[in-house]
């Protein structure tokens, strides 16, 4: 739970709801859960369980069969999509050069190097890299918050008539229900997550 929200017992509640749920979850493979840790402990953004949970779903019902990923980071959820859609191919971005190497072993380290596409640099600067393995049954958005509407209207045009695109944490973890916000770093995005909320359902 964010450091900015004040806990209240609507909050606790919420915890116990999302440790039950993540208990639900299968356990996963070691290699994985060393991700997890490595996460954890080195602060990387990795999506929390339940979230992953409802995208692979969302995906399997889909049957995607190709995937883009706009945000690898160490390529945590990459290789989740892998491993629960073992014959799609998925394209995956990003441009922090320490999390690229970091994701590229974990990938090696899985086998999964031939069905992950490792594209590096800026996501709004590889639109032609991106086209060329296009189109797209998925895409999946999730890397800096305040350019989700870029990502989204530069992308969208890949995908196939009948694919879907899903954002990651478009609530920011209950931050955008908050009036007063001290944070000004995270005011600001928020505010860019509200703006790009209200233009994706108008």
């Amino acid at each position: 739970m964010s450091k900015w929200i004040i806990r209240g017992e609507g909050s606790l509640q919420n915890d116990k709801l999302h440790t039950y749920i993540e208990k639900l979850t299968n356990e996963r493979p070691p290699l994985l859960m060393e991700m997890e840790q490595y996460a954890e402990e080195n602060g990387v953004p990795i999506m929390e369980l339940v979230g992953i949970e409802a995208l692979l779903q969302l995906l399997r019902i889909q049957q995607a069969k190709s995937i883009l990923e706009v945000g690898t980071a160490i390529g945590y959820s990459a290789l989740r999509m892998a491993l629960a859609l073992p014959e799609s191919k998925i394209v995956t971005l990003e441009r922090d050069e320490e999390r690229i190497k970091l994701a590229g072993q974990y990938i090696q380290r899985s086998g999964r190097e031939e069905q992950i596409i490792q594209l590096t640099g800026d996501a709004l600067e590889l639109e032609q890299e991106v086209k060329h393995h296009g189109p797209y049954d998925a895409i999946f958005i999730d890397a800096a918050k305040g350019q989700y509407q870029r990502f989204f209207e530069m992308y969208a045009p890949f995908l196939k008539d009948d694919g879907v695109i899903i954002t990651d944490n478009v609530l920011f973890k209950g931050l955008v229900c908050e009036d007063e916000i001290e944070n000004k770093r995270i005011r600001s995005l928020v505010k860019k997550i509200n703006l790009f909320n209200e233009w994706l359902m108008s």
